[in-house]
């Protein structure tokens, strides 16, 4: 939602850059003092009204809702421990922080379907009252938004100058970028500085951003551990963070295919957390079909999750362990088997 006219333009621009009573000078005419004082005055009684309609980075537009996300993580997000743990543990530790030393940088790994996308949505749904419709959150899919190869100079001048702009309008800005392994090698570094220790970068702090990068690189590494774990009769549950976290910087830092390529996001130690998301079993994905059952208003039941949990395709072959597509094709399984 935004205000249109440019009457209404200028006062949102002043209610929603935080000017108010204290961005009014004192001035030496009469009239001039009126007119502050009516200026202040129309602007106090006004601005709880504009926030309300339009959205800003004021606090009624962005709060951070610990107890959402981790409802959110446990009743949603199915067979990810791992990430479902950290997820929680860095976005509030980022969130309650008023003065982080860098932006909140977390990079998701695992096959489609395991939830990355979805947890990206979760983080977003829980900040901003808008949710992943508000104007402070920013998408960009590789493929879509950066298909030419030969173009990727241009599209690092680009997306400086947007990441520059929406920080500038909002310092808790969230920017998710999907298809990470087919970004092309070098793109991201030049958002580095951005990610960095820097308390200012031309005026512009970055610190309280948060970055998301969603990958499928490394999914082998993660699908190879957790296989490893339930040949060996161990419990998915024991496959620790430590177990794939370095695996999966020096896969992607190695792969020349991967948009992290000899990156210095890895180098310099800028992303705070390599999360892998484990490739789902077949619990996972009766739970995912009637979590969906659920979300249509139907009932709970118990042989149409089945049907549909028995028809994907798992791998490998001969086990049937995992889910090749996870849970990302239930919805129209669902439709199938109505």
């Amino acid at each position: 939602m935004r205000p249109t006219g440019s009457p209404v333009l200028l006062l949102w621009l002043l209610l929603c850059s935080g000017a108010g009573t204290e961005a009014i000078e004192p001035v030496s005419t009469t009239i001039a003092v009126g007119v502050a004082a009516t200026l202040t005055a129309f602007i106090a009684n006004y601005r709880n009204i504009f926030n309300y309609f339009y959205e800003c980075c004021h606090p009624e537009w962005i709060v951070f809702n610990r107890t959402g996300l981790e409802a959110d993580l446990s009743s949603k997000l199915f067979g990810q421990h791992i990430a479902s743990r950290i997820i929680l543990k860095a976005v509030t530790g980022f969130m309650n922080n008023d003065n982080p030393k860098k932006p909140l940088v977390l990079s998701l790994h695992g096959w489609t379907g395991t939830g990355k996308n979805f947890i990206s949505k979760m983080i977003a749904n829980n900040i901003y009252k808008e949710g992943t419709n508000s104007s402070f959150f920013n998408f960009f899919v590789s493929t879509y938004h950066f298909p030419h190869s030969n173009q990727y100079l241009n599209y690092k001048a680009q997306l400086q100058q947007w990441i520059k702009g929406n920080v500038t309008n909002c310092e808790r800005s969230m920017f998710v970028f999907d298809e990470m392994d087919k970004m092309h090698p070098g793109l991201i570094d030049g958002i580095k500085p951005f990610l960095d220790y820097y308390d200012k970068l031309d005026g512009v702090s970055y610190r309280k951003a948060i970055f998301i990068f969603l990958s499928n690189a490394g999914s082998d590494k993660i699908a190879k551990t957790a296989l490893d774990f339930w040949k060996a009769g161990k419990d998915r549950e024991d496959i620790q963070l430590k177990d794939l976290e370095s695996l999966l910087s020096l896969s992607v830092f190695n792969n020349n295919q991967s948009g992290f390529y000899r990156t210095s996001l890895i180098d310099k130690n800028l992303v705070d957390f390599f999360i892998p998301l484990l490739p789902l079993e077949y619990q996972h994905i009766f739970q995912c079909t009637m979590a969906e059952i659920i979300a249509r208003g139907m009932k709970p039941n118990v042989h149409l999750a089945e049907m549909v949990a028995k028809d994907l395709n798992y791998f490998p072959k001969t086990e049937r362990v995992f889910a090749a597509t996870g849970c990302k094709t239930i919805e129209s399984k669902l439709d199938f088997f109505l």
